[in-house]
Protein backbone atom coordinates (compact mmCIF):
# COMPACT_ATOMS: atom_id res chain seq x y z
CA UNK A 1 0.00 0.00 0.00
CA UNK A 2 1.65 3.22 -1.17
CA UNK A 3 0.43 6.73 -0.50
CA UNK A 4 3.13 8.91 -1.93
CA UNK A 5 1.54 12.28 -1.21
CA UNK A 6 1.25 11.44 2.46
CA UNK A 7 4.75 10.00 2.51
CA UNK A 8 6.18 13.23 1.18
CA UNK A 9 4.17 15.33 3.60
CA UNK A 10 5.20 13.46 6.73
CA UNK A 11 8.76 14.80 6.95
CA UNK A 12 7.43 18.34 6.58
CA UNK A 13 5.12 17.79 9.51
CA UNK A 14 8.05 16.47 11.50
CA UNK A 15 10.08 19.57 10.84
CA UNK A 16 7.28 21.92 11.75
CA UNK A 17 6.60 20.09 14.98
CA UNK A 18 10.26 20.17 15.88
CA UNK A 19 10.43 23.87 15.05
CA UNK A 20 7.66 24.69 17.50
CA UNK A 21 9.29 22.67 20.24
CA UNK A 22 6.90 19.72 20.24
CA UNK A 23 9.68 17.24 20.77
CA UNK A 24 11.29 19.28 23.46
CA UNK A 25 8.37 18.78 25.83
CA UNK A 26 6.63 22.12 25.34
CA UNK A 27 3.34 22.93 23.65
CA UNK A 28 0.47 20.47 23.58
CA UNK A 29 2.73 17.48 24.02
CA UNK A 30 3.70 18.66 27.47
CA UNK A 31 0.12 17.99 28.58
CA UNK A 32 0.33 14.34 27.60
CA UNK A 33 0.77 11.73 30.30
CA UNK A 34 4.12 10.18 29.40
CA UNK A 35 4.70 6.59 30.33
CA UNK A 36 8.41 7.36 30.67
CA UNK A 37 10.54 10.41 31.29
CA UNK A 38 13.86 11.14 29.61
CA UNK A 39 15.65 8.31 31.38
CA UNK A 40 14.90 5.83 28.59
CA UNK A 41 16.75 3.04 26.83
CA UNK A 42 16.20 2.50 23.11
CA UNK A 43 17.20 -0.87 21.71
CA UNK A 44 18.62 -0.60 18.20
CA UNK A 45 19.04 -3.75 16.12
CA UNK A 46 20.73 -3.31 12.73
CA UNK A 47 21.08 -6.15 10.23
CA UNK A 48 24.58 -6.18 8.79
CA UNK A 49 27.93 -4.52 8.31
CA UNK A 50 28.27 -5.39 4.61
CA UNK A 51 26.02 -2.41 3.85
CA UNK A 52 28.25 0.46 4.93
CA UNK A 53 25.47 2.93 5.76
CA UNK A 54 24.39 1.20 8.98
CA UNK A 55 27.59 1.69 10.95
CA UNK A 56 28.52 4.98 9.31
CA UNK A 57 25.19 6.79 9.36
CA UNK A 58 22.21 5.08 10.97
CA UNK A 59 23.65 4.11 14.35
CA UNK A 60 25.52 7.34 15.16
CA UNK A 61 22.66 9.53 13.95
CA UNK A 62 20.05 7.67 16.02
CA UNK A 63 22.32 7.69 19.07
CA UNK A 64 22.90 11.43 18.74
CA UNK A 65 19.22 12.22 18.20
CA UNK A 66 18.11 10.14 21.21
CA UNK A 67 20.57 12.08 23.36
CA UNK A 68 19.28 15.38 21.98
CA UNK A 69 15.63 14.48 22.55
CA UNK A 70 16.21 13.35 26.14
CA UNK A 71 18.62 15.97 27.39
CA UNK A 72 21.45 13.41 27.25
CA UNK A 73 19.61 11.14 29.69
CA UNK A 74 18.43 8.57 27.16
CA UNK A 75 20.74 5.87 25.85
CA UNK A 76 20.90 3.39 23.00
CA UNK A 77 21.58 -0.32 23.46
CA UNK A 78 23.00 -1.34 20.09
CA UNK A 79 23.58 -4.67 18.34
CA UNK A 80 24.45 -5.55 14.74
CA UNK A 81 23.69 -9.05 13.49
CA UNK A 82 26.37 -9.11 10.79
CA UNK A 83 23.86 -10.45 8.27
CA UNK A 84 23.04 -13.55 10.35
CA UNK A 85 19.37 -13.99 11.26
CA UNK A 86 20.19 -16.61 13.89
CA UNK A 87 22.40 -14.03 15.58
CA UNK A 88 19.79 -11.28 15.60
CA UNK A 89 17.14 -13.30 17.43
CA UNK A 90 19.22 -13.70 20.62
CA UNK A 91 20.31 -10.08 20.35
CA UNK A 92 16.68 -9.03 20.44
CA UNK A 93 15.92 -11.49 23.24
CA UNK A 94 18.70 -9.91 25.30
CA UNK A 95 17.12 -6.49 24.84
CA UNK A 96 13.79 -7.90 25.98
CA UNK A 97 15.48 -9.47 29.01
CA UNK A 98 17.26 -6.16 29.70
CA UNK A 99 13.85 -4.47 29.67
CA UNK A 100 14.68 -1.74 27.18
CA UNK A 101 11.84 0.73 26.77
CA UNK A 102 11.39 0.55 22.99
CA UNK A 103 13.07 -1.33 20.14
CA UNK A 104 14.03 -0.07 16.69
CA UNK A 105 14.34 -3.24 14.61
CA UNK A 106 15.99 -3.51 11.19
CA UNK A 107 15.49 -7.22 10.59
CA UNK A 108 17.95 -9.50 8.82
CA UNK A 109 15.02 -11.79 8.01
CA UNK A 110 11.63 -10.15 8.36
CA UNK A 111 9.85 -13.48 8.75
CA UNK A 112 12.01 -15.45 11.16
CA UNK A 113 12.19 -12.56 13.66
CA UNK A 114 8.41 -12.67 14.22
CA UNK A 115 8.73 -14.76 17.40
CA UNK A 116 10.91 -12.16 19.09
CA UNK A 117 8.57 -9.36 17.98
CA UNK A 118 5.72 -11.21 19.72
CA UNK A 119 7.83 -11.68 22.84
CA UNK A 120 8.58 -7.95 22.96
CA UNK A 121 4.88 -7.19 22.57
CA UNK A 122 4.04 -9.58 25.43
CA UNK A 123 6.67 -7.83 27.57
CA UNK A 124 5.09 -4.43 26.87
CA UNK A 125 7.99 -3.21 24.74
CA UNK A 126 6.93 -1.34 21.57
CA UNK A 127 8.73 -2.41 18.39
CA UNK A 128 9.21 0.01 15.51
CA UNK A 129 10.36 -1.62 12.27
CA UNK A 130 13.23 0.42 10.89
CA UNK A 131 14.13 0.46 7.20
CA UNK A 132 12.77 -3.09 6.65
CA UNK A 133 9.21 -4.13 7.37
CA UNK A 134 9.41 -6.88 9.98
CA UNK A 135 6.49 -9.24 10.43
CA UNK A 136 4.62 -9.64 13.68
CA UNK A 137 2.79 -7.11 15.90
CA UNK A 138 5.00 -4.10 15.26
CA UNK A 139 3.80 -0.70 16.43
CA UNK A 140 5.06 1.35 13.47
CA UNK A 141 7.37 1.35 10.47
CA UNK A 142 9.73 3.91 8.99
CA UNK A 143 11.60 3.51 5.73
CA UNK A 144 11.85 4.87 2.25
CA UNK A 145 9.33 4.21 -0.50
CA UNK A 146 11.02 1.03 -1.65
CA UNK A 147 9.07 0.49 -4.85
CA UNK A 148 9.82 4.08 -5.79
CA UNK A 149 13.52 3.35 -5.22
CA UNK A 150 13.32 0.56 -7.80
CA UNK A 151 11.31 2.73 -10.17
CA UNK A 152 13.95 5.47 -9.96
CA UNK A 153 16.70 2.92 -10.66
CA UNK A 154 14.82 1.42 -13.58
CA UNK A 155 13.99 4.78 -15.16
CA UNK A 156 17.56 5.97 -14.71
CA UNK A 157 18.92 2.87 -16.41
CA UNK A 158 16.59 3.36 -19.37
CA UNK A 159 17.64 7.00 -19.63
CA UNK A 160 21.30 5.99 -19.63
CA UNK A 161 20.69 3.41 -22.37
CA UNK A 162 19.34 6.18 -24.58
CA UNK A 163 16.88 6.49 -27.42
CA UNK A 164 18.05 3.32 -29.18
CA UNK A 165 16.89 1.01 -26.41
CA UNK A 166 14.35 -1.64 -27.41
CA UNK A 167 13.17 -5.08 -26.37
CA UNK A 168 16.31 -6.66 -27.83
CA UNK A 169 18.57 -4.64 -25.52
CA UNK A 170 20.02 -7.01 -22.93
CA UNK A 171 20.60 -6.12 -19.31
CA UNK A 172 21.57 -8.04 -16.18
CA UNK A 173 19.78 -7.64 -12.84
CA UNK A 174 21.70 -8.12 -9.58
CA UNK A 175 19.02 -7.84 -6.92
CA UNK A 176 19.29 -7.75 -3.14
CA UNK A 177 18.94 -10.45 -0.53
CA UNK A 178 15.90 -12.73 -0.80
CA UNK A 179 15.42 -12.51 2.99
CA UNK A 180 15.13 -8.71 2.86
CA UNK A 181 11.55 -7.57 2.10
CA UNK A 182 12.92 -4.28 0.77
CA UNK A 183 14.85 -6.12 -1.94
CA UNK A 184 11.65 -7.60 -3.32
CA UNK A 185 10.08 -4.15 -3.48
CA UNK A 186 13.16 -2.63 -5.17
CA UNK A 187 13.00 -5.41 -7.74
CA UNK A 188 9.28 -4.98 -8.35
CA UNK A 189 9.69 -1.24 -8.79
CA UNK A 190 12.53 -1.68 -11.25
CA UNK A 191 10.66 -4.34 -13.23
CA UNK A 192 7.67 -2.01 -13.52
CA UNK A 193 9.91 0.26 -15.60
CA UNK A 194 12.03 -2.32 -17.41
CA UNK A 195 9.58 -5.05 -18.42
CA UNK A 196 8.72 -4.90 -22.11
CA UNK A 197 11.39 -2.27 -22.82
CA UNK A 198 14.54 -4.39 -22.49
CA UNK A 199 15.43 -8.06 -22.26
CA UNK A 200 16.52 -9.16 -18.80
CA UNK A 201 19.12 -11.68 -19.91
CA UNK A 202 20.09 -12.77 -16.39
CA UNK A 203 18.65 -12.00 -12.97
CA UNK A 204 20.03 -12.94 -9.55
CA UNK A 205 18.91 -12.53 -5.94
CA UNK A 206 22.09 -11.92 -3.98
CA UNK A 207 22.38 -13.48 -0.53
CA UNK A 208 23.12 -10.97 2.24
CA UNK A 209 23.78 -8.19 -0.30
CA UNK A 210 27.43 -9.29 -0.42
CA UNK A 211 29.64 -7.68 -3.09
CA UNK A 212 31.63 -10.89 -3.54
CA UNK A 213 28.45 -12.79 -4.39
CA UNK A 214 27.45 -10.05 -6.82
CA UNK A 215 30.84 -10.37 -8.48
CA UNK A 216 30.39 -14.12 -8.94
CA UNK A 217 26.88 -13.60 -10.34
CA UNK A 218 28.16 -11.00 -12.78
CA UNK A 219 30.91 -13.35 -13.90
CA UNK A 220 28.28 -16.00 -14.59
CA UNK A 221 26.18 -13.50 -16.53
CA UNK A 222 29.17 -12.43 -18.64
CA UNK A 223 29.92 -16.05 -19.51
CA UNK A 224 26.29 -16.73 -20.41
CA UNK A 225 25.37 -13.54 -22.25
CA UNK A 226 28.73 -12.31 -23.54
CA UNK A 227 30.56 -9.24 -22.31
CA UNK A 228 29.79 -7.28 -25.47
CA UNK A 229 26.08 -8.08 -25.34
CA UNK A 230 25.34 -6.55 -21.91
CA UNK A 231 24.03 -3.03 -22.44
CA UNK A 232 23.39 -2.20 -18.78
CA UNK A 233 23.38 -3.62 -15.26
CA UNK A 234 20.77 -3.12 -12.59
CA UNK A 235 22.58 -3.25 -9.26
CA UNK A 236 20.26 -2.94 -6.28
CA UNK A 237 22.86 -1.11 -4.18
CA UNK A 238 26.26 0.57 -4.31
CA UNK A 239 28.25 -2.07 -2.46
CA UNK A 240 27.22 -4.79 -4.91
CA UNK A 241 28.12 -2.46 -7.78
CA UNK A 242 31.73 -2.78 -6.62
CA UNK A 243 31.71 -6.53 -7.30
CA UNK A 244 29.88 -6.04 -10.59
CA UNK A 245 32.41 -3.49 -11.84
CA UNK A 246 35.28 -5.74 -10.80
CA UNK A 247 33.82 -8.66 -12.78
CA UNK A 248 33.34 -6.52 -15.89
CA UNK A 249 36.85 -5.10 -15.75
CA UNK A 250 38.35 -8.53 -15.15
CA UNK A 251 36.51 -9.71 -18.28
CA UNK A 252 38.26 -7.01 -20.28
CA UNK A 253 35.40 -4.53 -20.55
CA UNK A 254 37.03 -1.13 -20.99
CA UNK A 255 33.88 0.92 -21.61
CA UNK A 256 31.57 0.00 -18.77
CA UNK A 257 27.81 -0.16 -19.39
CA UNK A 258 25.58 2.02 -17.19
CA UNK A 259 25.32 0.53 -13.71
CA UNK A 260 22.78 1.57 -11.08
CA UNK A 261 23.12 1.63 -7.31
CA UNK A 262 21.56 2.76 -4.07
CA UNK A 263 22.70 4.35 -0.80
CA UNK A 264 24.89 7.19 -2.14
CA UNK A 265 28.04 5.91 -0.46
CA UNK A 266 31.12 8.11 -0.79
CA UNK A 267 32.83 5.50 -2.94
CA UNK A 268 29.77 5.41 -5.19
CA UNK A 269 29.88 9.20 -5.58
CA UNK A 270 33.50 8.84 -6.69
CA UNK A 271 32.55 6.08 -9.14
CA UNK A 272 29.78 8.28 -10.53
CA UNK A 273 32.30 11.07 -11.06
CA UNK A 274 34.70 8.75 -12.91
CA UNK A 275 31.92 7.13 -14.94
CA UNK A 276 32.32 3.62 -13.52
CA UNK A 277 28.80 3.82 -12.05
CA UNK A 278 25.98 5.73 -13.67
CA UNK A 279 23.78 6.56 -10.70
CA UNK A 280 22.80 5.83 -7.13
CA UNK A 281 19.63 6.45 -5.17
CA UNK A 282 20.09 9.11 -2.53
CA UNK A 283 18.05 8.45 0.55
CA UNK A 284 18.27 10.94 3.38
CA UNK A 285 19.60 8.73 6.15
CA UNK A 286 19.70 11.64 8.60
CA UNK A 287 16.00 12.25 8.01
CA UNK A 288 15.09 8.57 8.34
CA UNK A 289 17.26 8.01 11.41
CA UNK A 290 16.26 11.20 13.20
CA UNK A 291 12.57 10.63 12.55
CA UNK A 292 12.90 7.05 13.79
CA UNK A 293 14.43 8.35 17.01
CA UNK A 294 11.58 10.84 17.37
CA UNK A 295 9.03 8.08 16.78
CA UNK A 296 10.65 5.89 19.44
CA UNK A 297 10.72 8.65 22.07
CA UNK A 298 7.20 9.87 21.25
CA UNK A 299 5.89 6.31 21.50
CA UNK A 300 7.43 5.50 24.86
CA UNK A 301 6.66 8.91 26.37
CA UNK A 302 3.00 8.74 25.39
CA UNK A 303 3.14 11.73 23.05
CA UNK A 304 0.36 10.50 20.82
CA UNK A 305 -0.03 13.68 18.75
CA UNK A 306 3.62 13.68 17.77
CA UNK A 307 3.65 9.94 17.12
CA UNK A 308 0.57 10.15 14.89
CA UNK A 309 2.06 13.06 12.95
CA UNK A 310 5.15 10.98 12.27
CA UNK A 311 3.16 7.98 11.01
CA UNK A 312 0.67 9.41 8.56
CA UNK A 313 0.95 6.58 6.06
CA UNK A 314 -0.15 2.94 6.29
CA UNK A 315 1.62 -0.22 5.13
CA UNK A 316 0.83 -3.92 5.36
CA UNK A 317 2.99 -6.99 5.97
CA UNK A 318 2.03 -10.66 5.56
CA UNK A 319 0.97 -10.66 9.23
CA UNK A 320 -0.38 -7.16 9.85
CA UNK A 321 -2.59 -4.71 8.01
CA UNK A 322 -2.54 -0.91 8.14
CA UNK A 323 0.62 -0.50 10.19
CA UNK A 324 1.26 3.20 10.99
CA UNK A 325 4.21 4.27 8.87
CA UNK A 326 6.36 7.03 7.49
CA UNK A 327 7.85 6.69 4.00
CA UNK A 328 10.70 9.08 3.30
CA UNK A 329 11.11 10.29 -0.32
CA UNK A 330 14.15 9.48 -2.49
CA UNK A 331 15.98 11.02 -5.46
CA UNK A 332 18.22 9.75 -8.26
CA UNK A 333 21.85 10.79 -7.70
CA UNK A 334 23.85 11.38 -10.87
CA UNK A 335 26.90 13.40 -11.80
CA UNK A 336 24.60 16.38 -12.42
CA UNK A 337 23.14 16.79 -8.92
CA UNK A 338 25.87 15.79 -6.46
CA UNK A 339 26.02 19.31 -5.02
CA UNK A 340 22.24 19.66 -4.74
CA UNK A 341 21.88 16.40 -2.83
CA UNK A 342 24.63 14.86 -0.73
CA UNK A 343 26.64 18.07 -0.33
CA UNK A 344 23.79 20.51 0.33
CA UNK A 345 22.19 18.03 2.73
CA UNK A 346 25.44 17.73 4.68
CA UNK A 347 26.00 14.04 4.04
CA UNK A 348 29.46 14.81 2.66
CA UNK A 349 31.64 17.87 2.47
CA UNK A 350 32.99 19.06 -0.86
CA UNK A 351 36.44 18.22 0.48
CA UNK A 352 35.35 14.62 1.16
CA UNK A 353 34.40 14.17 -2.47
CA UNK A 354 36.87 16.37 -4.31
CA UNK A 355 40.15 15.00 -3.03
CA UNK A 356 43.25 15.51 -5.21
CA UNK A 357 42.62 12.12 -6.83
CA UNK A 358 39.28 13.34 -8.18
CA UNK A 359 40.13 17.00 -8.86
CA UNK A 360 39.72 16.79 -12.63
CA UNK A 361 36.44 14.87 -12.41
CA UNK A 362 35.11 17.38 -9.88
CA UNK A 363 36.07 20.28 -12.13
CA UNK A 364 34.29 18.63 -15.07
CA UNK A 365 31.19 18.19 -12.92
CA UNK A 366 31.28 21.81 -11.77
CA UNK A 367 32.09 20.94 -8.16
CA UNK A 368 34.24 23.65 -6.65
Amino acid sequence: MRRIAIAVAAPTLTLSLAACGAFGGSGSSAKASPTKGNDVTVGLLLPDTATSRYEKFDYPIIKSKIAELTGNRGKVEYANAGGIADKQAPQMQKMIDDKVDVILLDAVDSHTIVGEVKKAKDAGIPVIAYDRLAEGPIDAYISFDNELVGEVQGRSLLEALGAGVDSSTKIVMINGSPTDPNAKQFKEGALSQLNGKVTIAKSYDTADWKPEFARTEMEEAINAVGKDNIAGVYSANDDMAVGIIKALKDAGVTHLPPITGQDATLDAVHRILTGDQYMSVYKSYPQEAENAAEMAIAKIQGKDIEFDSLTRDKVSSPTNQDVPAQLVPVVALTKNNIKDTVIDDGLYKLSDICTPKYSSECAAAGLK
